[in-house]
């Protein structure tokens, strides 16, 4: 079978002939329909981030997925069932936090995820995974699936949000995304739906089409080049909600001066090593004096995708035709991994999605 994968001391993918895979006890055998690419992929091909698994010369890459059960096995799934596959496994055998259901909450070394690190992804014509690691969706979800999983991060960190301010009764208004990526669009038109005033934060110039999706969305824009973080509270107003989805470490820090008393920032990305001065103090004393909140997020497990499912129906329709700008064949894969200001969000098409 043709698999996308990059190789050691590289940074290009490439396509490779790998044999196909055999289900094992417990395991589901799935024809990749379509595979998202996102930042975290362009990181692995750079070698800014994830491992090769052990022993291999080449990582599939490919965390994105949405299949169809190709064999069963077993597993109590159908032929033809429609699935999306959570990104993280065990390591070497089981620990508690698999056990627990929650491999989401594992610390750095106490997983594998595929397509990232220390695991092949879903980027080939077929994959397989234990049954427990696969969520059913909707067959008309077939086409979209791959955008389960990017919603179901922020799932995620929205249940962590909500769950630090529990203690009290919480009735948010406003929220700022920080990031105009595929991840922060699909988060604004998610909040779009429950806060009064949403505000997106990026660093493009007018005619831009994360910016018109902005537009669309009735959401404000806020040029970080104009209003940096720290003063976005001055300049519009303060946050009731912060969705980091950047990277860069300061926001960490600017986006607590950014929120409104009792307010709670998420934070998303993932930062390389980075020196900067700030006033700690200032940081530390708002945290206490306004009982504001941070939490810090990443990944998410299959109740976080059972959720993704519902609110990709609730995206509107214009929203995602803006939001994928490229759905390509195998044999113009290279064209999923152009990266510049025309590209929202891409998947490589394995296979065609044929109604049951």
């Amino acid at each position: 079978m043709k698999a996308i994968a990059v190789r050691r001391e590289t940074t290009e993918p490439v396509v490779i002939e790998k044999p196909r895979p055999e289900p094992g006890a417990g395991e589901a055998l799935v024809r990749t329909l379509r595979v998202g690419v996102d930042g975290t992929d362009h990181e692995v091909i750079s070698g800014g981030h994830g491992g090769f698994p052990e022993g291999e010369d080449h990582l599939v890459l490919g965390h994105e997925a949405v299949g169809v059960v190709e064999d069963p096995n077993g597993t109590g799934f159908e032929e033809g069932d429609v699935v999306v596959p959570t990104v993280r496994r065990p390591p070497n055998g089981t620990n508690e936090y698999f056990q627990r259901g929650e491999a989401d909450m594992a610390p750095d070394g106490e997983y594998h995820e595929r397509g990232i690190v220390g695991a092949h992804g879903y980027m080939a014509e077929y994959f397989t995974s234990p049954a427990e690691h696969l969520v059913p969706i909707p067959e008309h979800q077939a086409p979209l699936g791959f955008l389960i999983e990017p919603i179901s991060i922020t799932e995620k960190a929205l249940e962590l949000a909500y769950a630090s301010r529990s203690s009290f009764e919480w009735t948010p208004e406003s929220a700022l995304v920080l990031g105009n990526g595929s991840l922060g669009l699909l988060t604004l038109g998610m909040l779009d739906q429950v806060y009064d005033r949403v505000y997106c934060l990026g660093r493009r110039d007018r005619p831009d089409p994360t910016i018109d999706i902005m537009d669309e969305l009735g959401a404000t824009y806020v040029d970080s080049r104009q209003t940096p973080v720290d003063e976005v509270g001055e300049a519009f107003e303060p946050m009731d909600f912060v969705f980091e989805a950047t990277g860069y470490a300061p926001h960490a820090v600017q986006s607590v001066h950014a929120l409104a008393p009792n307010g709670v920032v998420a934070l998303l990305g993932v930062p390389g090593p980075q020196e900067h001065e700030f006033d700690v103090g200032a940081m530390h004393g708002e945290l206490v004096l306004h009982n504001k909140a941070m939490v810090g997020s990443v990944n998410s497990n299959a109740r976080h995708f059972e959720a993704a499912t519902d609110s990709l129906d609730a995206l509107p329709e214009w929203l995602l035709d803006d939001l994928v700008t490229g759905i390509y064949g195998v044999e113009d894969f290279r064209k999923a991994f152009v990266d510049d200001n025309t590209v929202i969000k891409t998947a490589v098409e394995f296979s065609a999605y044929e109604e049951r």
